[in-house]
């Protein structure tokens, strides 16, 4: 079973400006929530890295980069022992400047835990991501 999440936030920049900032993978830990990101992803074939949490509880998140069409999209395979699936970051035009569209398509881990587990969980992963979205929002607008 896949989960699937897709959120928007509206940035006040330009969709380059906004592109430069969601593809600096090293400062995406000024925005993400309690997410360190290293890795060469410039280019299809570029691979990341992305541990979330504090160690030893924690995880990382390794990907590798199938889609880059700058300034516009980029996508991800998800390659790590627990997240599986892709993830996408589009930047639109939009009246006062650019949205981000942020989508993600995970294989459900733990087998049959995982997918009775997932209903509970989804609030606070969303949650989550949407606070990190509007942290991103205002991180791009401080910083251009």
């Amino acid at each position: 079973m896949a989960a699937e999440l897709v959120l928007t936030v509206h940035v006040q920049a330009p969709v380059e400006t906004t592109w430069r900032a969601v593809t600096d993978w090293p400062s995406q830990g000024e925005w993400m929530l309690g997410t360190v990101v290293t890795g060469t992803g410039n280019s299809v074939g570029g691979t990341l890295q992305a541990y979330t949490g504090r160690r030893p509880l924690g995880f990382l998140d390794t990907m590798v980069i199938t889609v880059w069409e700058p300034p516009h999209r980029c996508e991800v395979l998800h390659t790590g022992r627990i997240v599986k699936g892709t993830g996408v970051f589009e930047v639109r035009t939009a009246p006062g400047g650019s949205e981000l569209v942020w989508s993600e398509v995970l294989d459900l881990p733990l087998g049959i835990v995982g997918r009775l587990g997932w209903p509970l969980v989804r609030p606070a992963f969303k949650a989550g991501v949407q606070r990190s979205l509007k942290r991103f929002a205002a991180y791009v607008e401080r910083t251009s």
